[in-house]
């Protein structure tokens, strides 16, 4: 099925809107911070549908950041695909990576060797490689997945016995802050983490690493602190006349 033919429509007549303030505060950012036109958009789709997405891609968003792996599924029967990179943004069962491993350009959220095991053995068969990112617990909170900050170092010089993973750097979600200027610690850790891993790392063929790091409410600060994926969700679909969704 093909819901791109909705596009365009009165009913998403708020994403135009959208799209252009969340871009637009993008770029204010990376000015800020002097940097150029260089930070990477993923639409983050845990909370919308098909037709939303498809209006995305008609307006030029076409990464899109999955969470689920049923979800990513029905968005990719759903969807005319030409053009769209997907990403998996959320926490990835071992069981659930062969569903998704010809599906998505990167996964975001690797915090286990067990993981990296059958990443690498799904992309053997598929005889290619994956890019991946290192999911960083910057906040070390105890019921939040990903790596400590300590574990970090070893865990990705690990990664060197994977032929079929690409390193392409580290993935962080911040706790939950009231406060804009909260998350800036979290961002900027995480980011002289990755710079000291990749200046102490031999074995991998990535110049410098790729920071995914800043959901709707803290993604300006995250690409002041070194961001070049952002993870937007609630920015892009919020309808002024519905509830808002969540990221």
């Amino acid at each position: 099925m093909n819901n791109q033919s909705e596009a365009g429509g009165p009913r998403f007549a708020y994403m135009d809107r959208n799209v252009a303030q969340v871009r637009a505060r993008i770029r204010a950012a990376a000015e800020r911070a002097g940097r150029g036109d260089d930070v990477g958009l993923i639409a983050a789709v845990k909370y919308t549908d098909a037709p939303h997405i498809a209006e995305l891609a008609r307006l030029g968003v076409r990464d899109v950041g999955e969470n689920r792996v049923q979800q990513l599924l029905e968005h990719w029967e759903a969807l005319d695909r030409a053009g769209l990179r997907f990403h998996f943004i959320g926490t990835l069962q071992t069981n659930k990576v062969k569903y998704i491993a010809d599906k998505v350009c990167m996964i975001h959220s690797l915090d286990s060797l067990r993981l990296a095991g059958e990443i690498e053995r799904q992309m053997q068969k598929l005889g290619r490689r994956m890019d991946v990112l290192v999911e960083i617990n910057s906040g070390q909170e105890p019921n939040k997945s990903g790596l400590l900050p300590a574990e970090a170092p070893g865990f990705c010089a690990a990664l060197g016995q994977f032929p079929h993973l690409r390193l392409r750097g580290l993935m962080t979600m911040a706790p939950k802050c009231e406060k804009k200027e909260d998350y800036r610690k979290y961002f900027r850790e995480t980011y002289r983490l990755g710079l000291d891993i990749w200046q102490k790392k031999l074995h991998n063929n990535i110049d410098r690493p790729l920071f995914s790091m800043g959901m709707s409410e803290s993604f300006e600060t995250a690409i002041e602190e070194g961001a070049d994926l952002v993870r937007v969700g609630r920015a892009l679909f919020a309808d002024p006349g519905a509830p808002a969704p969540g990221d």
